[in-house]
């Protein structure tokens, strides 16, 4: 599976419970990205899609154990570790920005084992600049 995180400078990921962020067009980005298969989410993270875009979301408070490969997944308010057997990447989306954040994305999961493979500059539409960093799980 695939996972997407979006995240601030500081691998910030939420706030008291609250996304710290979020831009329509990165939406759009991550939809378009899952073609017709569809996105994996939450209830949580379902919420900020638009009515006429649920057609392509696949919510379940599950969806992490219940994605497949190829899958695609977007993880805001959850730590994707107790799954990195079942992870082919991780796709960061980074809002280039520094919010308040009390729950951080584990950088250190991709330390050993993970390679940059792709990076990637867009303008969203609440940010000027959205950064993709596209990580592969190393090959044995």
């Amino acid at each position: 599976m695939h996972v997407m995180l979006c995240l601030d400078d500081k691998d910030g990921m939420l706030f008291h419970q609250r996304r710290q962020s979020q831009d329509r067009v990165l939406r759009k980005y991550m939809l378009d990205l899952c073609g017709a298969q569809g996105l994996w989410l939450n209830a949580y993270s379902a919420g900020q899609f638009a009515e006429q875009e649920r057609a392509h979301l696949r919510i379940d408070e599950q969806f992490l154990s219940l994605a497949g490969e190829g899958d695609y997944c977007f993880v805001e308010d959850q730590q994707i570790a107790p799954f990195l057997e079942k992870i082919e990447t991780v796709i960061l989306f980074r809002w280039n920005r520094i919010y308040p954040a009390d729950q951080c994305f584990d950088r250190s999961l991709l330390h050993c084992g993970w390679t940059l493979r792709e990076t990637e500059d867009f303008s969203g539409f609440s940010h000027a600049k959205i950064t993709k960093e596209v990580y592969e799980k190393c090959r044995e």
